[in-house]
């Protein structure tokens, strides 16, 4: 596992490199908690921890070769601050297809809960996995999502933005 941490300008940066099991994401889910509890006010935290959880849980499972990289950036020259959380993999053409798929979908409702709502309904007949990672994202951590794609490798980005954490 290789981590870095630093600011560049104004913007304060975590990333993490690694070849992660399913059982690491919670514990980084856990990490990411508590260090953003320090640094941003009001429900931020929990919505950076619940991309950072929903993001690599996808890296884990469609990475062909297991490895994954996690970036959360924190721009504090804006106020309020700018929040952008991404995750790297290598995958498959075929998830590629099915991402792209999803963001399709996505992009064409303008009402993210609503949409979400939709995809529960469908993720409770399905047998394999409930697909509801990116929609969950975008409603409850209410992020906006995108998606770079360079050969097989992906790029899941999620933004926000939240205020600073102001000192006791």
């Amino acid at each position: 596992m290789q981590a870095v941490t630093g600011v560049n300008n104004q913007t304060a940066y975590c990333e993490l490199r690694f070849k992660p099991n399913v059982g690491l994401v919670s514990v980084v889910r856990r990490f990411v908690s508590a260090f953003y509890e320090r640094v941003l006010g009001g429900d931020a935290p929990e919505r950076i921890a619940l991309a950072t959880h929903e993001l690599l849980e996808n890296a884990v499972k469609y990475s062909v070769d297991n490895e994954t990289a996690l970036r959360i950036e924190v721009d504090h020259d804006k106020t309020p601050s700018e929040i952008c959380v991404r995750t790297w993999n290598r995958t498959s053409l075929e998830h590629r297809a099915t991402l792209e798929r999803r963001f399709e979908r996505l992009a064409k409702s303008t009402d993210a809960f609503g949409a979400y709502q939709e995809l529960m309904k469908v993720a409770a007949k399905r047998v394999d996995g409930s697909g509801l990672g990116l929609a969950r994202v975008r409603a409850e951590a209410d992020m906006s999502l995108a998606f770079e794609l360079d050969d097989d490798q992906v790029c899941i980005i999620a933004r926000t933005t939240a205020e600073p954490q102001v000192a006791p």
